[in-house]
């Protein structure tokens, strides 16, 4: 640990403002913004409340990212979120985060872009719809192979995803606003009963998810304390405004029960009448490379929590899940164990439910991260910090509620999965026992 300690306080502060804002920015928008806005619509009742949800999706991520970078800029340790949790809680909660990120929210990210990558492929090259499954098996092992040969394979290809999702982003937006000319505000989903906007505002989040990562850069730049709620406030505010703008468009194009009834085609759709076939098709090329950079993000990251935790023996078979490629440097075992899990929890079929499932369970642990800035802050009163979340306790207030109210009602609206996700959390509990009965919590030699 003090080794660790030594290199995270070693680290370069040559990160700016304009790449930090990227790096919000890019780490933020992926699939969500094509996919959801059918279900956001059917959730809410209406186009109005829809475009609600996404505003206050927005701003409890907006409080979310500012209340977790102050954690960021006071434990600059690899591992994020894992590391927070254990430096302020312990190393039982920072184990039972790595867990729930190992066995669901990792695999259910990946397997729901997979399947969301499947949904687009098919119509676009009129392949048969019993194929979805296949082919989102197919990609997701094509790029843990990749992925596997080495870190800067996945880097490249994350490199010309990122600067391939903007372009049908700005397109639908800007040429939907100009030349679309159907009603946007107080449209029915006539999709029936509306599930809520507890819903609706969890279908949101999927979209923004990614921002728990502005935090983890905090150690690297140049000035934390003025920079980073700059990077935060101007990121998240271009995300908000790209996704707001691309649901007034798609709502100005087509109708909401339409929006709806495509379900995830409907960006595609959006972009087919705005600029024909062959335009639309471009588009669609753009979403697809949009989500499949996405998912490439996310087979590359997500391996890294698994093979930590072995590094410290937290699993079980940690010696075989903690060994890495001698040829290529990669954690290739750990990326196997990902796969695994990804292909399990892709028999549920549904992505929507795997988004959910996801969701729910990250921000559980959300809610421990944004109460321990109300830690920290009594445990180091006196302690100077490189950055404090503006207008204190106010933001952090509004993250916790915010985070709360999803929780609750998706607790409320949607028992089944969420009882499974925190069953699989709870399963962590004994694990964590045995291994520490058994004296093997320490770190696996190289």
């Amino acid at each position: 640990m003090n080794k660790e300690q030594e290199n995270n306080q070693g680290l370069k502060k040559d990160l700016g403002l304009t790449a930090a804002m990227a790096l919000v920015i890019g780490m933020v928008i992926g699939s969500g913004i094509f996919m959801k806005p059918g279900k956001v619509i059917a959730a809410a009742g209406d186009s109005t409340m829809a475009l609600t949800a996404w505003a206050l999706g927005g701003i409890i991520t907006l409080a979310a990212g500012l209340t977790v970078a102050e954690l960021g800029a006071q434990i600059p340790k690899t591992g994020g979120l894992y590391a927070y949790l254990d430096e302020v809680y312990g190393k039982f909660w920072g184990y039972l985060f790595g867990w729930v990120q190992t066995l669901i929210y990792g695999p259910a990210t990946i397997a729901a872009l997979g399947l969301y990558f499947a949904s687009l492929l098919i119509p676009f090259f009129s392949f048969d719809p019993s194929l979805k499954m296949p082919i989102a098996i197919m990609a997701v092992l094509f790029l843990a192979g990749i992925t596997s040969l080495g870190s800067k394979y996945g880097g490249f290809i994350q490199s010309v995803a990122t600067a391939g999702k903007l372009i049908p982003i700005a397109l639908i937006a800007i040429f939907g606003l100009w030349k679309g000319n159907g009603q946007i505000l107080g449209m029915s989903s006539e999709a029936g009963e509306a599930a809520g906007m507890g819903v609706a505002i969890l279908a949101t989040l999927w979209a923004y998810d990614g921002w728990i990562g502005v935090g983890f850069v905090a150690g690297e730049m140049k000035n934390p304390a003025k920079q980073l709620p700059k990077a935060i406030i101007i990121g998240l505010g271009v995300v908000m405004i790209a996704y707001l703008s691309v649901n007034l468009a798609m709502l100005h194009v087509l109708p909401a029960a339409e929006v709806v009834r495509l379900g995830q085609l409907a960006a595609g759709t959006t972009a087919g009448v705005l600029f024909g076939d062959i335009g639309g098709k471009l588009i669609s090329i753009g979403i697809l490379v949009s989500i499949f950079g996405t998912l490439n993000g996310y087979i590359l990251t997500s391996p890294r929590v698994p093979y930590a935790m072995a590094l410290r023996r937290q699993l079980p078979a940690s010696g075989l899940i903690a060994k890495a490629s001698d040829k290529f440097g990669t954690p290739v075992n750990a990326t196997i164990l990902q796969v695994i899990l990804t292909l399990l929890l892709m028999t549920l079929g549904d992505p929507d439910r795997l988004t959910d499932i996801a969701m729910f369970i990250i921000w559980v642990f959300y809610i421990f991260a944004f109460v321990a800035v109300f830690v920290l802050r009594k445990k180091n009163s006196a302690a100077s910090r490189p950055y404090s979340v503006p207008a204190y306790p106010l933001v952090p207030g509004v993250a916790i509620a915010g985070a709360a109210y999803i929780v609750i009602s998706t607790l409320i609206n949607n028992p089944t999965d969420t009882l499974y996700a925190l069953g699989i959390t709870a399963a962590g509990i004994p694990v964590y026992w045995l291994i520490n009965k058994s004296g093997k919590q320490q770190s696996v030699s190289e």
